[in-house]
Formats: structure tokens, sequence, C-alpha cells
């Protein structure tokens, strides 16, 4: 992977994500008919009925004013009308059978297409994040580096920022630890490369994981004397992190499940890239 990259070339758009929500409805309502078509999302039975035309759109934009504004589930049920039961349990659904990640993998891979990439990648960029949390949090430890407590998000990125593999740990579990089960799920999904990062992704131990799996672990420094100062294509990492700063439910980490916080984490990039994929088109159809 260069340094130089081309990314698609999308119409100006600002960081008011308010303003494209409802493409992000629109790509998640796509997807849940895709899975329904394929067998992959099983049909639900009970007394109440399932939720249909302009209440599943506002089901949808609830979980993402959850994650984008940070409203309790309470909260966001009595601002739409839908009870908070059937909005959490929607959300659980649809996480428990994989349709945040099936959207994001589509998304990036119609985004690396209109870049003019293969879809087979040849190196990830590797990082992590220390998130404080709650005392309800599914985990908690404490990072003597950023003297925070809480959890650490950890990301396997492509050159454009967009993740492969996400998981969460505990802030004080060190990043050549934490990373693992990330190499792990690039492995899983045939990934076979290099993966850059900084420093703390030195040692034997990690460098054996990768060997193992068939990825070269490849640190360096990214700073000196405690300034940030980016390094080849290892910037676009700490992009991406930035990124999701903006989505208030992932500073401050209350989710008391693993892999509910995860999703949220897909929901953000979601909302990212289907916001860019509403200005490139745009931008094709006016040119």
């Amino acid at each position: 992977m260069g340094t130089a990259f081309t990314p698609a070339k999308t119409s100006p758009g600002s960081w008011d994500a308010f303003s494209d929500v409802d493409a992000f409805v629109d790509a998640v309502l796509v997807e849940l008919a895709a899975m329904a078509a394929d067998g992959s999302l099983p049909t639900r039975s009970g007394p109440k009925p399932l939720l249909t035309g302009a209440a599943l759109r506002r089901a949808i934009m609830a979980i993402w004013c959850v994650c984008f504004c940070g409203l309790q589930w309470r909260a966001i049920g009595l601002l739409c009308g839908i009870a908070f039961g059937t909005l959490y349990t929607l959300f659980a659904r649809w996480t428990q059978v994989g349709l945040w990640r099936r959207l994001l993998d589509r998304l990036i891979l119609v985004w690396r297409q209109a870049c003019g990439d293969k879809p087979i990648l040849s190196a990830v960029i590797i990082d992590s994040r220390s998130c404080q949390s709650a005392s309800t949090c599914f985990t908690r430890g404490f990072d003597g580096g950023k003297k925070i407590k809480g959890i650490k998000i950890h990301l396997a990125v492509d050159k454009y920022g967009f993740p492969l593999a996400i998981d969460v740990s505990p802030a004080n579990r060190h990043d050549s630890k934490g990373i693992v089960p990330v190499l792990h799920q690039l492995a899983g999904r045939g990934f076979k490369g290099t993966a850059l990062g900084d420093l703390s992704y030195r040692g034997q131990r990690l460098s054996k994981v990768g060997e193992v799996l068939g990825i070269t672990i490849q640190p360096s420094a990214g700073g000196h004397g405690g300034s940030f100062i980016p390094e080849g294509v290892r910037w676009v990492v700490q992009r991406s992190l930035g990124w999701i700063s903006r989505y208030r439910w992932l500073n401050t980490i209350f989710e008391r499940t693993e892999a509910h916080l995860v999703a949220f984490i897909e929901i953000a990039f979601i909302s990212i890239l289907s916001r860019r994929m509403v200005r490139l088109e745009t931008q094709e159809i006016s040119a």
C-alpha cells in the first residue's frame, strides 16, 4: 500500500449528518430487503405486527439517533412514538443476524470499486482508542498512559479509513494483545498481507501470531516527543477514530454487551459511508 491514492470524487458536504440521515435509512432498508430475499433475515412470529412503511423508517432513524445524538432508548422512544422496548429489540435482533456488518461490508466494497480499487487488500492500518465508560458497561479497565478508565476500541482499516475488523477490550489491555482478535477477524475474511501500526505493536509474540495467520505486522514510529507526525498512509486510522468521536454514544460507553458496542461503531461508519455514496451518485448524475 503506497502513500498516494485517489479516492472517488464527491460533491462537497458538511458534517451536518442530519441533512443526509435519509441516506442511512435507505441503505438499511435496502439491506433488510436483500436479507429477507436470501433468507438470512428470519421471520418473527408474535402478537405484534411487524413495523413497515413510515413506522419502520422512524425506527431505523431512532437507532441512528441513539448513536449520533447519544439519546437513551427510553428518550428516543418517547420522541418517535415507538415503544423503546420495540426499538431495542429491533436493534438487538438486527445485530444478532449481522445486518450492520453485512451492510458496512457492502458499502466498503462499492466505495472501493468507485475509487478504482480491487476488493482484495494488500495492507491494512491498525490502531486503538481508549474511551471512558460508565460503571454499567460490560467491562472496564484503566489506561495508565492516557489516564482513562473505560474500554479500548481496536480497528483495522483500509487506506480510505473504513474498518474491515473491529474489537473492543478493557482500556488496560495492551495494544499488542488487544489487536489479536482483530487479526483473527481479518484472517477469517481471507486477508493476507501487511498490518501497519505504531510502535505499540512491536514484539515477537504478536509477530508470531501474525505469521501464523499470514499477516505481517509492520510497526513504525508515528511521532516524536509526544507530538503526532503522519507516517505514510498510517494517518488514515487516526482520522477514522476522529470520525467516530462525533457520534456521542461512542464517547462515553454505556453498552452492557460487547456485540452491541461493536454494532454502534459499525452504524457510525455506515452513516458516514451512506452519506458519501449519495454525494457520489449525485455528482455522477449531474456530470
